[in-house]
């Protein structure tokens, strides 16, 4: 067409022409303007499949760990305590302050259920998930009572004495006579085997007792001990009782039962006098109490304290 035949047209038309061609100015000047003068698509290295030898596939699993470790956070260590237990009786918060896992103190508790009775501290290492390092540093801190050692003891014999040959000193201590005394709150060993019918049987029960009562008040505790013959009583004394202290406000179920004159009944009453009403203030509170008679709280009353 010829541009003077542009002006022949109706000044309508020509109007729609124009818009028409300054559409398509702009829009060629856009697609100019984007897409520059480039022949090719620049290269994004993080895009490419193209890796070199040697570094590309190992940085790259390097980088995705250490992202995907970042998204994680690190939980503090628990502190553990050592301290002396006893795994017959100690309760789940002493087991896990020992650096054990809530499981393991769970079959610790299912062992106890059935019957399980550790009788020695190895017995403690077949336990579940127990590690060699972790025995250990628990082995010198494990402690069973004699309730729970094997019931042979109780009838262990004595080593058949050897007579004394000319010349040789006599390797038994002698004994005590009638009307000396030995007093019972400070002998040991060695002193408990000079009385007459006391052998190195009968004096470690007699010590062993005596650990676990808190000290001797009276003489005839010592009838409390079984087979222990009664004639022995009278070559005792206490001049000074020496006396440990129970506070029933602060032991533990498994610390109050543990003494002689206290069953589990009578722990687990004391236990929950202390949640439902407070702290007991005085032997009238173990009064009150069903599962104590007036004898059980005569003879337990030197050894509490509120």
């Amino acid at each position: 067409m010829n541009y003077k035949e542009f002006f022949y047209f109706q000044k309508s038309d020509r109007s729609v022409l124009i818009v028409l061609l300054s559409v398509a100015i702009i829009v060629s000047v856009l697609l100019y303007g984007i897409g520059g003068n480039k022949d090719s698509t620049p290269f994004v290295q993080t895009d490419s499949v193209v890796v070199s030898v040697g570094d590309s596939v190992l940085e790259r699993e390097r980088q995705v760990s250490h992202h995907a470790d970042a998204g994680y956070y690190q939980v503090e260590e628990k502190r553990t305590e050592l301290f002396h237990f006893d795994p017959n009786t100690a309760d789940s918060t002493q087991l896990l302050r020992l650096g054990l896992q809530p499981w393991q103190v769970r079959n610790i508790y299912k062992y106890r259920a059935k019957g399980g009775v550790y009788r020695e501290p190895k017995d403690f290492a077949r336990l579940y998930g127990l590690t060699v390092k972790q025995y250990r540093e628990l082995e010198p801190y494990i402690r069973i009572s004699d309730d729970y050692l094997p019931a042979s003891t109780l009838y262990e014999k004595e080593k058949p004495k050897t007579q004394k040959k000319d010349g040789e000193d006599n390797q038994y201590p002698p004994k005590i006579r009638d009307g000396e005394r030995v007093d019972l709150s400070l002998a040991d060993t060695a002193m408990l085997k000079r009385v007459p019918g006391i052998g190195s049987y009968y004096a470690r029960a007699i010590v062993r007792y005596g650990e676990r009562l808190g000290g001797y008040v009276q003489v005839s505790q010592l009838l409390e001990i079984e087979d222990l013959p009664d004639d022995v009583v009278k070559y005792f004394e206490i001049s000074r009782p020496h006396v440990r202290k129970l506070n029933l406000n602060t032991l533990t179920l498994g610390q109050l039962k543990s003494h002689p004159y206290l069953n589990f009944y009578q722990a687990r009453a004391i236990i929950d006098y202390r949640r439902l009403k407070g702290a007991l203030k005085g032997i009238e509170d173990l009064r009150l109490m069903k599962e104590f008679s007036a004898s059980d709280i005569d003879r337990l009353w030197p050894y509490i304290e509120f």
